[in-house]
């Protein structure tokens, strides 16, 4: 089959002159997935990635992710505490490519061990605090995207927006998110570099630390807190707080409003389920966005619920924030 993990080898050797591969396995599943891939062992003993897309979608992805780590050159990469996977080489296969990267080892986070292994929770907000100290000069010289607060406002605005005109939107969350909107000290910071698509799978650990960091196909000037809204899926608080701590401890963001807007770009996680599942009209999928908003609504209810405003905002009307998001735009028009 085109996808065997010896065909992608042979390919490998086309992609990286004078590759000898000594060996080669099957990385993934061979039936499922968004590419096909095999590991592969070189003469020297090194480890490397060949990866082919499976579709379009997945071609976009990797070519992303490709300028990406184009961009972190060895200098960049020095300032980190954890493996990024190197450009090797390329070869065309069909109406795509594939392309070969340099092996990183590890497993895949497990959010749900992290209030077991404090030292991991730790690990983790230092990883994360090592992306936002890098200088922001190597993501604008690479062409990469450059978010102001207001651009990553309005895209949070229009989230909320349409996903409450489906009327499907319980009326607590509609009230919370557009508080969180209003909120002007929520949202006057600094942006920084941002991984910009962090989640668990790709996030690599050996024992308690941070071996790898993979996908960097949304690298960008952003927001840190969308980096730290994905550690809430651990849905233990102690957890959040630990990797927090030592998030700050490294360096992190000096943004005190962090927390704050990590937990809304969480909670909108849901809104956005619900626009995709109305986009590919999937009733299974609406029904479960639903249904996890009214949990959130549960969950926000109660008297631990953190909330999303600062502790002493400066509000604005929501036709406030919509005007300012207008007059922006126009501006950057």
């Amino acid at each position: 089959m085109a996808g065997s993990h010896f065909t992608l080898a042979a390919l490998a050797t086309t992609a990286v002159p004078g590759l000898v591969v000594t060996g080669t396995r099957t990385l993934g599943s061979v039936q499922a997935g968004d590419y096909d891939s095999a590991v592969l062992r070189d003469a020297e003993g090194e480890q490397l990635v060949i990866r082919r897309p499976r579709s379009q979608r997945a071609e976009g992805r990797q070519s992303a992710d490709l300028v990406a780590i184009r961009a972190l050159s060895t200098g960049i990469r020095t300032r980190l505490p954890f493996a990024v996977p190197e450009y090797r080489g390329q070869a065309p296969i069909g109406q795509t490519r594939a392309i070969v990267t340099t092996y990183v080892d590890g497993t895949h986070v497990d959010l749900g061990a992290l209030v077991e292994r404090p030292d991991l929770a730790t690990a983790l907000g230092g990883a994360i605090a090592a992306v936002h100290a890098l200088p922001t000069s190597f993501v604008t010289d690479a062409g990469l995207p450059s978010l102001t607060p207001f651009e990553i406002l309005r895209s949070a605005v229009s989230v909320m927006d349409r996903a409450v005109a489906t009327g499907l939107v319980p009326a607590a969350l509609t009230e919370r998110w557009e508080g969180a909107a209003r909120d002007q000290q929520l949202w006057q910071f600094t942006p920084t570099v941002v991984h910009g698509g962090l989640a668990a799978d790709r996030v690599l650990v050996v024992g308690d630390h941070v071996s790898g960091v993979l996908g960097w196909g949304e690298l960008r000037l952003g927001d840190p807190a969308r980096d730290l809204a994905w550690v809430l899926s651990a849905r233990n608080a102690s957890a959040f707080e630990t990797v927090m701590h030592a998030y700050t401890a490294g360096g992190g963001a000096r943004d005190r409003q962090v927390p704050q807007r990590a937990r809304l770009y969480h909670e909108l996680e849901t809104a956005q389920w619900l626009l995709h599942g109305v986009q590919v009209k999937s009733t299974e999928v609406v029904d479960d966005a639903v249904a996890m908003m009214h949990r959130l609504v549960d969950v926000v209810h109660s008297p631990l619920a953190q909330p999303l405003q600062a502790a002493s905002p400066d509000t604005m009307e929501i036709t406030e924030v919509e005007q300012l998001l207008s007059s922006t735009e126009r501006r950057h028009a």
